[in-house]
């Protein structure tokens, strides 16, 4: 019998993106997953999830998703959470500021026989490239660590 898909999303952001676990990663998603909202530069498959999941894990440390709510109707689960990390590492190009960043995002997965099967995100971009120094926050400043 197939896990339960709100149990298998929880799981996917509590335990297998903050610790890079790529055979977990592969175990809950169906092979030929449709990632609706990629990151730049990743493609819309299972291997643009694991490749942007290495740039979590390449980037940041102290890596932890905190799940605000978690929604099912049928085969569909909503996952609204705040990523946590400190920037560590490279991640993007960005040199890392060892600065500590969150990262706002809803998570929409249509399962199919226990398996995710498509992904939508909206996700706070701009709000994470401020706190990495790319864009200016509220009155026109670029500091790295701030919103």
């Amino acid at each position: 019998m197939a896990e339960d898909p709100k149990a298998v999303a929880r799981r996917t952001v509590e335990e297998i993106l903050p610790n890079g676990d790529v055979a977990g990663l592969r175990a809950v998603m169906h092979p030929q997953v449709v990632n609706h909202a990629p990151p730049p530069g990743a493609p819309p498959g299972l291997d643009g999830m694991i490749q942007a999941m290495g740039w979590l894990q390449q980037g940041f440390s102290e890596r932890r998703f905190e799940i605000h709510q978690v929604i099912s109707e049928g085969d569909t689960v909503v996952v609204h959470c705040t990523f946590h990390g400190r920037h560590t590492g490279q991640f993007l190009g960005l040199a890392p500021t060892n600065q500590p960043v969150t990262h706002r995002q809803v998570h929409i997965v249509r399962f199919q026989d226990g398996k995710a099967v498509e992904h939508w995100a909206v996700r706070d971009d701009l709000g994470l490239g401020r706190q990495l120094g790319l864009f200016p926050g509220p009155g026109g400043r670029t500091v790295p660590g701030g919103a």
